[in-house]
């Protein structure tokens, strides 16, 4: 009588040593937050905005904050003027905020 084979497959092996691998670089993994898009978040920044201001600190926080709202700014025809400026574009820029491409 012939005795079991008992030895994992190479398949198996590596399935294993694949998961592993997953598991120990999940914690390089950043995961982003959620955002709660509210355009009043940025009330700071219409004074600079709205003319040639120098943007506040708060604002530049808050804008990068919402950056990953912005192309929802940007559609809405209420917001639009305001990010789409030249004086929007000077605060994105100044806050280190990429003009979104949407």
């Amino acid at each position: 009588m012939a005795k079991p084979n008992h030895s994992p497959s190479p398949r198996l092996l590596v399935a294993a040593l694949t998961a592993v691998l997953v598991l120990l670089s999940a914690d390089r993994v950043h995961v982003a937050e959620a955002v709660t898009c509210s355009a009043s978040q940025l009330s700071s920044c219409v004074p600079a905005m709205t003319s040639s201001a120098q943007p506040s600190a708060l604002c530049c926080s808050k804008m990068r904050e919402q950056r990953p709202c912005l192309c929802g700014y940007i559609r809405n025809p209420n917001l639009r003027q305001y990010l789409t400026s030249a004086d929007g574009k000077r605060v994105m820029r100044v806050c280190g905020v990429p003009y979104p491409t949407c």
